[in-house]
């Protein structure tokens, strides 16, 4: 990376550490101003910057290797990584969802990041072959990290939100309602939470924001209607991700939160079951 900005042989503006240096003075205004406002985010501020620095080139050498090696394992198990960190994040997202959702946020990931990626790269965009990482990784990274913040926030809404409803979910259950019955409400409210901020982008697109894909495409050089194209697909293939990877979440772990005899476990008297 050059010392200041220049042109690279595809068109596109190469950023140097001049210009990154000038853009963490943006961190830093916003750190001076968490001291000012005693906000006490001046820490994590700092740490979530050196991290994204760090991130963020690391992954851009490993897509450099990963390009160049062009192996179908590879890409998988990119994927697969990716799924991985997901739902240990879904995990720590949802503080009030039972112990050993893991392994039902992994599958929700997995199924989802698969499913709709290569439905995507194999059906619309026909990538040849059909694990070109170029296209594969990227597109499968905003369907994983997505629909990853689309299933947090399902899961911690239908867990809280039974919290709220325990007396009648009780009461539904004393008078031989079964667990599905009981916790319908609250798996259709968490479903609607988890769909807004994406039915909210896909509302706004194009009147108040610039897509991140098609913002990218054209300071790529890229035709703008050519853009067009790709972002409405990002987009549709991200609200599709997010349902699905919701259904499949809240299905899997909506029942830890009853006995095998489909008693209620309320909060405080829970049984936490691995």
């Amino acid at each position: 990376m050059t010392g200041a900005a220049s042109t690279a042989a595809a068109g596109v503006v190469v950023i140097g550490w001049q210009g990154l240096a000038v853009a963490t003075l943006f961190v830093v205004f916003v750190g001076a101003l968490s001291i000012w406002l005693s906000l006490g985010v001046t820490r994590d501020l700092a740490i979530a910057t050196v991290r994204t620095y760090l991130q963020l080139f690391v992954l851009g050498y490993v897509l450099r290797f990963v390009f160049g090696v062009n192996s179908p394992w590879l890409v998988v198990g990119i994927i697969l990584a990716m799924v991985l960190f997901a739902a240990q994040i879904i995990v720590r997202r949802s503080p009030d969802a039972p112990r050993g959702i893991f392994g039902s946020a992994f599958v929700a990931m997995a199924l989802t990041g698969f499913i709709v990626t290569f439905s995507v790269t194999g059906v619309i965009v026909k990538v040849q072959p059909w694990y070109l990482p170029q296209y594969v990784i990227p597109l499968a990274g905003m369907v994983i990290g997505n629909s990853m913040t689309g299933i947090a926030l399902a899961l911690e809404r239908v867990y809280s939100d039974l919290d709220a409803r325990a007396g009648e979910v009780l009461a539904l259950t004393a008078l031989g309602a079964t667990p599905w019955e009981a916790a319908h409400g609250s798996v259709r409210d968490a479903l609607r939470a988890g769909l807004i901020p994406t039915i909210n982008s896909m509302a706004a697109a194009g009147l108040v924001f610039i897509p991140g894909m098609m913002a990218g495409q054209i300071l790529a050089g890229a035709d703008p209607v050519t853009a067009t194209g790709y972002q409405i697909v990002v987009m549709l293939m991200v609200s599709a991700a997010t349902a699905l990877g919701s259904v499949v979440a809240l299905l899997l772990t909506y029942r830890r939160r009853f006995t095998p005899d489909g008693v209620f476990l309320e909060r405080g008297f829970r049984r936490e079951r691995g």
